[in-house]
């Protein structure tokens, strides 16, 4: 198992119910996986973009550290993007 790191831009438009239940989402992606969530937190409230995403202005920046099979990355990346709630996502593996 590969140890990475990922960062997702979330819709600023979620109540607060509706990030808890996307960040436990996101978690269950990599356990359906056979990986390991070590970390979650949110990274910044509300960040303003230097130029739109899918016209927000702004966006809830999340980061998550997991472990997983680097076989499995290409299918947590997919389910992801699938995700009409996550802007944009950034997965790197850390050494």
């Amino acid at each position: 198992m590969k140890k990475y790191e990922a960062m997702f831009i979330i819709k600023p438009s979620l109540s607060e119910e509706e990030r808890k239940n996307l960040f436990l989402h996101l978690s269950e992606v990599v356990t359906k996986n056979n990986g390991s969530v070590s970390s979650g937190s949110v990274w910044a409230e509300k960040k303003k973009f230097f130029s739109p995403i899918e016209k927000y202005e702004e966006g809830l920046y999340y980061l998550m550290n997991f472990s997983i099979p680097a076989l499995a990355i290409k299918e947590i990346n997919h389910a992801y993007k699938l995700n009409e709630n996550v802007l944009r996502v950034m997965i790197t593996k850390i050494e």
